[in-house]
C-alpha cells in the first residue's frame, strides 16, 4: 500500500507528459497498473512506467486492455520508476520479509532481466540507505545493456535540488524540484525535465503562467494608456 506522498508524486510523473506534451504522442504514461512481461507469470508493478509509440486500447472492458501485456503492446516500456514508501519494497536488494518468502530476486535485478531500458529508484523519505541500497542519495538512474544496469547517476546519486540526469532514448530528464504541489507544504518532489533542466509543467503550473502572463500585459497596457493621456493623447483613438 502506498503513502500519500507516494501517490501525489505518481501523479507528478503522470499528469505533466499529458497536460504538457513535452515528447511525441503516441505515448502511454501510467501509475501502479501491471506489466506482465511472460505469458504465465506474475505481473510487476512499477509506480510509474513510460512507454513511447504506443496508446491505451479503447475498450477497458476487455481484460488484455486493463494492464500492460507486453505482447499486446508490442514492446517493453522505456522507463520504469520506484519510489520507495517503506524498507519492504525490495526496490534494489531484497528485504528480510521477502527473504522469508522465498524471493530470490530485488525488483532491480528483474527490471534488468527482462531489459528495460532505464530504471530509476527515488528514495524521498531516506527508507533504504545502506551500501548496498541508496547510500545516501535520493535518486538514482540506470540504464540496461545487454540485461545488465549501467548507473546514469553519479556514484554518489543525486540528492541536490536542480541535479538531473538525462534519458536519451526518451528525450526527457528527471531532476529534484522543491516546491509545493496540491498542498501549502514544500517538498523535494521528482520531476520530468528538458535538456536544460527546466521541469514539465503541471496542467496547473501552465494555467497559472498563462494567468500571471496575461495579468502582466494587461497592467503593462494600462500603464502605457496612463501615460498617453497624461500626454493629452485619448488611447481609445490610436
Amino acid at each position: 500500500m502506498d503513502n500519500l506522498q507516494s501517490e501525489k508524486q505518481q501523479r507528478l510523473l503522470v499528469e505533466p507528459l499529458y497536460s504538457s506534451k513535452p515528447i511525441p504522442s503516441p505515448f502511454l504514461a501510467a501509475a501502479n497498473v501491471g506489466l506482465f512481461y511472460i505469458l504465465k507469470g506474475d505481473p510487476i508493478v512499477p509506480d510509474m512506467m513510460l512507454s513511447l509509440g504506443v496508446q491505451c486500447a479503447d475498450d477497458f472492458p476487455f481484460a488484455k486492455n486493463r494492464a500492460y501485456f507486453v505482447w499486446e503492446f508490442g514492446k517493453l516500456p522505456e522507463v520504469c520508476i520506484e519510489i520507495v514508501s517503506n524498507k519492504e519494497g525490495d526496490e534494489l536488494t531484497l528485504s528480510s520479509k521477502s527473504k522469508q518468502k522465498g524471493k530470490t530476486t530485488a525488483k532491480k535485478d528483474l527490471y534488468a532481466q527482462i531489459r528495460i531500458p532505464y530504471y530509476v529508484v527515488f528514495d524521498p523519505l531516506r527508507q533504504i540507505q545502506t551500501k548496498t541500497d541508496m547510500n545516501t542519495a535520493l535518486l538514482r538512474v540506470w540504464s540496461n545493456s545487454a540485461g545488465r544496469y549501467i548507473e546514469l547517476t553519479p556514484a554518489q546519486g543525486i540528492s541536490d535540488v536542480g541535479q538531473m540526469v538525462w534519458l536519451e532514448e526518451v528525450g526527457l530528464g528527471l531532476t529534484l524540484w522543491s516546491g509545493q504541489f496540491e498542498e501549502d507544504i514544500t517538498r523535494v518532489w521528482l520531476r520530468w525535465c528538458s535538456r536544460d533542466g527546466q521541469v514539465i509543467p503541471t496542467g496547473a503550473e501552465r494555467a497559472e503562467t498563462e494567468r500571471l502572463r496575461a495579468e502582466t500585459e494587461r497592467q503593462r497596457a494600462e500603464r502605457l494608456a496612463e501615460k498617453l493621456r497624461s500626454l493629452g493623447v485619448d488611447p481609445d483613438q490610436i
